[in-house]
This record gives structure tokens, sequence and C-alpha cells, in this order.
């Protein structure tokens, strides 16, 4: 392992001093229901930072009201300032930092009722409707919302915000061959794809000034024929290094409206999925989700490899997500030169990990990679083999 990057000593990301080079990588809690700011939501947050993280991550925060992809996720407002101020004190108590992953959700919030926006129309399997070409003032005052989004995170006291071009959402869906058809300076090259995402980047920037570090978690393949892919990602990557908006990239993939699984792998839950649903909801999962739900391999570090040649490209510190349980891969995304590590599943499973693995009692996640965590979203996000009494 590299020595200047042990996992488990004081780093830096950017302007904010983490105890440790592991984050709780974005998993939406569910636990927004009236679109603010929970106790459970800040327990939750609590219980991670107290189980030894270097900074925890909210999610998914939507810049917009159109922007959201549930009825249930929280808005940027002025009015959700004061209780995400609440769950930064908390956090910091513990001693961790905290960042917010913040986006629009595109064509995926047709699931939410409304007609989503894409940057040209496409059909959503998840609302079975069109979506609408949004427009370049709609580009313009999208624009602003995230630069207003990160801002109010400011003054909530966040460390950090992460910006969010991956997953079929509204960035990723722009940097997409497959879905941007435009033929104005949002669509086209790679250069006009990469447009929305320079400029999503440069207005947080901007709004926030230096002191809280800017994150963007950008999308490496789509998963799907034709869509972004790894060579094209590197390049953007590069841009935007050289823009020197970013303190780091976290690398993702796979695309929640047009193949979901990819970014988990393993067995999808379809029947757990369906029983959460409404009935009429529920039939069409179990019918016809396993052609939704497609089911991938799960290895421990899955995302490495695509990742690896993007920590070729770019000197920008780099935070490796995808499937990370065991200390040893932890140790191995040092050695390979990657910055940080995420974490999902296996926190959820065991907030308290790092804190074991920090003194020697773990060195891997009791996480099975069930994915049944998958299913809970909309009762609060949780481990099924938690019990009950031992989740936030």
């Amino acid at each position: 392992m590299d020595s200047n990057r042990d996992p488990f000593s004081p780093a830096q990301l950017g302007p904010v001093q983490l105890r440790n080079r592991v984050v709780k990588a974005a998993t939406f809690e569910g636990m927004t229901g009236d679109q603010h700011v929970s106790d459970r939501l800040i327990e939750f947050h609590r219980q991670v930072a107290a189980g030894g993280v270097g900074m925890t991550t909210v999610a998914f925060l939507a810049v917009s009201p159109e922007g959201a992809a549930t009825p249930n996720e929280l808005v940027l407002t002025d009015g959700a300032v004061p209780r995400l101020r609440e769950l930064a004190e908390v956090v910091h108590a513990e001693g961790a930092a905290v960042s917010a992953q913040i986006g629009h959700a595109g064509a995926v919030a047709a699931s939410a009722g409304i007609r989503g926006v894409a940057p040209s129309p496409v059909f959503s399997p998840l609302a079975m409707k069109r979506t609408r070409e949004v427009t370049p003032a709609e580009i313009e005052r999208i624009l602003d919302d995230f630069a207003s989004g990160a801002l109010r995170l400011k003054q909530a006291g966040f460390d950090a915000v992460e910006v969010h071009f991956g997953h079929g959402y509204l960035v990723s869906e722009f940097l997409s061959p497959k879905i941007n058809n435009r033929r104005d300076q949002w669509g086209g090259s790679l250069e006009n794809r990469a447009r929305f995402a320079r400029e999503v980047a440069k207005r947080v920037r901007d709004a926030v000034g230096p002191e809280m570090a800017i994150l963007a978690k950008l999308n490496m393949d789509d998963g799907v024929p034709g869509g972004f892919w790894i060579d094209e990602s590197i390049e953007v990557a590069r841009m935007l290094e050289r823009d020197g908006a970013l303190d780091a990239i976290e690398p993702t993939c796979g695309s929640s409206l047009q193949n979901p699984m990819y970014l988990f792998r393993g067995e999808p839950p379809i029947a757990e999925m369906a029983e959460s649903m409404p009935k009429a909801v529920a039939l069409g999962a179990k019918l016809f989700g396993r052609f939704f739900l497609k089911t991938y391999p799960f290895e421990e570090g899955y995302l490495r490899t695509h990742a690896r040649q993007l920590r070729a490209a770019i000197e920008m510190p780099i935070v490796l997500l995808g499937g990370i349980s065991r200390r040893e891969t932890i140790e191995q995304a040092m050695d390979d030169g990657f910055d940080f590590v995420a974490m999902g599943r296996a926190l959820l499973r065991e907030p308290g990990l790092i804190n074991a693995m920090t003194k020697g009692e773990s060195r891997e996640s009791l996480c099975i990679h069930c994915n049944k965590c998958m299913a809970s979203i909309y009762q609060g996000t949780h481990c099924v083999l938690v019990p009950e009494a031992e989740r936030a």
C-alpha cells in the first residue's frame, strides 16, 4: 500500500480535511417524505458519522422542483436550510465532514408523476411516456438553480457538494450521444454535449467560492449501446480538470432511465420492489421487471478497471466507488493511486464498519450484496438484515 495514502489517516479534499479517506456514498435515504429533512435522516447520518467515515453524503437533493426523481425527495429551497444546518451540526459533532449530492433528474423525474424534461424528447420506461425537450431558457434557469442550491448548502454549514453527472439524470443525458440529439450549442460534438456539465461545475464554484469542496459523480459507461462510454468520459474529465472548478471526480456508471442494475450489479430484487409499489405498478414490475432490471455478476470493486483508465488520464483526486466491502480492496485502491473510496451498501449493513476496520476488529463487511435494500427506499433505505431496533 502507498504509505502516502493510508486510508485511515487524515487526508485533504480540496479545502476540507477529512479524518480518513472513506466517504459514505450518496444513496437515497427515503427519509424526506414531506420533502423536508426528518429526524430520522439526521439520525441516519449521525450513525454513519459516529461509525468512523471521513465524510458522509446526503442524497439526492433536487435543485429544481421538476428535477426530483421521486415525490418524496427534498428540493433545495430556502426553507430546507435550517434543518440541513441541524444535520450538518450533528455530523460535525461526531467528527465527520458532510456533503450533499445535488442534481436534476431530467427524464428520470417523469417517475414522480410529471412530464420530465431531457435534452431531446425521449421515451421514459419509468413513466411510460415521452419527455419534452428542455428549452434554452430552462437550461439557464436550471444552471442558476444548481448555483443557488449549492449556496444554500454552504449557508447550512456543509463542507462539500457533489454534483450529479451520472445515472441518466439531466447532466448525464446531455453527455449521452444516444439521448442528446440537439443541434444547438448544447448538443452534437462532445464539446457541446459536455458544455452543460462544465457550466454546472463553474457556476457551483462561483456560488460557493473556495471554502467548499466540490465533487462530481461522472458516468464512465451508461451501460447501453450507443451511450456515453469511457473514451468520452476520459475527455470530459480532462475538460473538467482544465476548468479548475472541481476538487475530485467520483466515477460511476449505469442509467436509472435505461439500465439501473448496471450500477448495482448482482440480482435485482424484483419481488421485493413490487411489494413496495402500488398494485397496478407492482403487476407491471412482476411481469416486465426482469427486462428492465437486468442481472450483472457482482465482483468486489467492479468499477476499478474502468476507473484506473480515468486515473491514468487526469491528476485530479478520484474517489473509487463500486461494491467496496473489504479492507484489502480499500488498500488496493490506494495502491492504484485513488485518493478516496466511497462505500454505500456496506455501510447500510454496518454503519460502524470503518471504526472496526481502523481498530483491526474487522476486515470485511457483513453485506452479502443481495440488493434488497434497493426496495426499501420508500420506507426509509435500510439493510433488511439489520434488526429494526438498530436502524435509524
